[in-house]
């Protein structure tokens, strides 16, 4: 309990009265949002992103793949803790497919389990800068509270700097 009368002046009485007490779970919903930048080039070895597990993935799409590498990245996402996945660039929308497939052999053709099940969107004519807002306030899993989101930059160039910022300001 906060004692009002012995604060100093009326603002801090103010903010004191509206003092509010956080259960340890209230906390844990309350916890930082991440973001974080991930480039690979066509073809190139898959790194480790599974401590982001459960979480959102932006796949930004700006260099021309192997079908087969693509089968391959979207396996890796399913497999890494991806639960729902947001394309965007060159032929972003067969990426929607190649991910629904990865969560669908994840489970051999069974039945996916709710809280298993990968959400897949692609965005093929909004700007990026609205994609990256659609991750951070609109993209959300029934089952999971997904507070990790990985861009996945499929290019040659490096724009860590600049998606970082345009996701800041989404």
């Amino acid at each position: 309990m906060v004692h009002t009368k012995y604060l100093p002046n009326k603002s801090l009485h103010r903010m004191a009265k509206t003092l509010r007490i956080f259960t340890a779970g209230e906390l844990k919903s309350l916890s930082i949002k991440t973001m974080d930048y991930v480039r690979i080039k066509n073809n190139e070895e898959l790194p480790d992103i599974s401590k982001h597990k459960p979480f959102k993935c932006v796949v930004v799409i700006e260099q021309e793949i192997a079908p087969d590498w693509q089968v391959e990245v979207s396996n890796w996402l399913c497999s890494s803790g991806c639960m729902y996945m947001m394309a965007w660039g060159q032929d972003c929308s067969s990426w929607d497919d190649s991910v629904d497939q990865a969560n669908i052999m994840q489970f051999q053709g069974e039945e996916i389990p709710d809280d298993s099940v990968v959400f897949t969107t692609w965005h093929e004519d909004e700007p990026l800068s609205e994609v990256f807002w659609f991750a951070k306030h609109t993209a959300h899993h029934e089952s999971h509270d997904l507070k990790n989101t990985v861009v996945l930059h499929i290019s040659v160039t490096e724009k860590s700097h600049q998606f970082k910022a345009e996701y800041a300001n989404a």
